[in-house]
């Protein structure tokens, strides 16, 4: 398994817990105004909404994920990534763990 640095980010070391729990991540932040977050879902299927656009990029593990109203599911897996625009929404279908780095903006 590849290992991705991220250096030179302060971490929120309060986690974000979404779906009771399927989803974990935490917030990192740049001195440069740069944010992201490093997470992993669990097996699932669930829906996200956005408020900025975001890229969902795999470390590990992989998904299948829509955009709201779209019949087919795309497949992401690792140094794969995805893009969804802001105020927006998509499902993810999980069956085994999704780690990921979400760029913000």
């Amino acid at each position: 398994m590849k290992h991705q640095q991220l250096a030179g980010a302060s971490v929120n070391p309060q986690a974000n817990v979404y779906f009771g729990g399927k989803c974990v991540s935490h917030s990192l932040s740049w001195p440069d105004g740069t944010k992201k977050s490093v997470g992993v879902i669990l097996p699932s299927t669930l829906t996200f909404s956005t408020g900025a656009p975001e890229t969902m990029e795999c470390v590990a593990g992989g998904c299948e994920w829509r955009m709201a109203g779209a019949e087919t599911w795309q497949r992401s897996g690792p140094g794969d990534s995805f893009s969804v625009p802001g105020n927006a929404s998509f499902e993810i279908r999980v069956s085994e763990a999704y780690h990921y780095v979400c760029h913000l903006g």
